[in-house]
């Protein structure tokens, strides 16, 4: 492995040297004060990432018999690979503080992806619901201060602002409106195929973890707040997932899917502060490896393809791992009211009758998120202390 762009063709740790025990899985979790923010971004970003694997592989293998033990044993060892890196994250987070968390995964990832994005209409596409997760923030940055007094910024840390974005209640549109233009596989650069892949799965998991807590909040603010926004999530599955060609087979996008692990793991590897977690890492880069080679084997056995012909001959650079701050200051200053017609990306004037419809029929009774920042504004250090009572005019 003389250099990362090569690193398609290494084999790896081969599966069946992949090996883990409970106490390999359950480790020592990260300080949610003390380790850099980025830290926890990665670690959500690639439990996301191998929960997608998991549960890409469990459908193919329900239509593909050939494919059941060797998808099989695949996913057991990225269950065991899941388990180590969601463990990893610390008790002291409280539900709450952990959707922060997810939301800054969607901020900063969908941030650095838009912005490393060949493909303009797909850019555009990051671009437009990554105002959305801004926004969404921003909510729960006031759940957080009203329900438990506490700072959004002791776990964002400073490097996501908090202001609102497009507004929740105007992000709710018809299905058809969430529909996008979708690669071509045959002539899309292998990072189009890649970014659409993490950011499903990053989108998923955070669909999943909403739909999960969100029952188990006894306030009925909180509750509402979390099903207003677990819908949106859907939205956000619906759309990244739409940009992947539907022609691509099933052992295609797995393929595609390996790559994209590979990838986000040598990413990480190359980004990570924290010795300890970057050696995770750097374990689960080998183990992807292994997993890549497996896959493409099965790719050229069952389909007779050569895998470059999908993933090219080398890997392109590193996702860039940090605060981009002023990236998303100018979309939030140029971009907030842009709405959706179908695929295409139109002014708020022009925006479909249909989603207009299906907004006005779910906020007949008021919108959960305009109810929790309603008078609210942030400031740093003001939990636990009264604040003005500063109107949220963009809501």
């Amino acid at each position: 492995m003389s250099s990362v762009h090569t690193l398609w063709k290494s084999s790896g740790t081969p599966l069946d040297k992949q090996r883990f025990t409970w106490r390999d899985m359950v480790g020592k979790p990260i300080s949610k004060l003390d380790d850099d923010a980025f830290t926890r971004i990665r670690i959500i970003l690639l439990n996301g990432l191998e929960l997608d694997s998991l549960r890409l592989k469990h459908i193919a293998a329900r239509f593909n018999r050939e494919l059941r033990e060797p998808l099989a044993r695949l996913r057991r060892v990225e269950q065991h690979q899941a388990t180590t890196i969601n463990w990893l994250i610390s008790a002291d987070h409280s539900p709450l503080e952990t959707t922060i968390a997810y939301e800054q995964v969607a901020i900063e990832i969908t941030a650095a992806v838009a912005q490393a994005e060949p493909d303009p209409y797909q850019a555009q596409t990051y671009r437009f619901g990554l105002l959305e997760d801004f926004d969404h923030l921003y909510r729960y940055t006031a759940m957080l201060d009203r329900l438990e007094g506490k700072d959004a910024n002791n776990i964002l840390q400073g490097y996501t602002d908090i202001v609102p974005g497009r507004p929740t209640v105007d992000e709710h549109r018809h299905p058809d409106d969430d529909l996008r233009r979708h690669y071509e596989r045959e002539d899309a650069h292998i990072l189009t195929k890649m970014h659409s892949t993490l950011i499903t799965a990053a989108e998923y998991q955070t669909h999943d973890y909403y739909m999960n807590i969100g029952p188990l909040f006894a306030d009925p603010v909180a509750r509402l707040l979390y099903a207003e926004i677990a819908s949106i999530e859907e939205q956000h599955v619906t759309q990244y997932g739409s940009l992947q060609d539907p022609g691509e087979s099933w052992l295609e996008k797995i393929l595609i899917h390996e790559a994209t692990e590979v990838y986000t793991y040598l990413s990480c590897v190359q980004s990570e502060t924290n010795p300890r977690i970057k050696a995770i890492w750097e374990q689960f880069l080998d183990y992807e490896l292994g997993h890549l080679a497996t896959v493409s084997e099965l790719f050229k056995k069952h389909e007779r393809r050569d895998p470059e012909e999908v993933l090219g001959s080398k890997m392109p650079d590193a996702l860039a791992f940090g605060p981009q701050r002023d990236f998303i200051r100018d979309v939030l200053e140029t971009e907030v009211p842009l709405r959706t017609n179908g695929t295409e990306f139109v002014s708020l004037e022009q925006e479909s009758k249909l989603s207009r419809q299906q907004r006005a029929e779910l906020n007949a009774d008021g919108s959960p998120t305009n109810t929790v920042s309603a008078g609210y504004q942030w400031s740093p250090g003001t939990e636990l202390s009264p604040r003005s009572k500063v109107t949220d005019n963009r809501s």
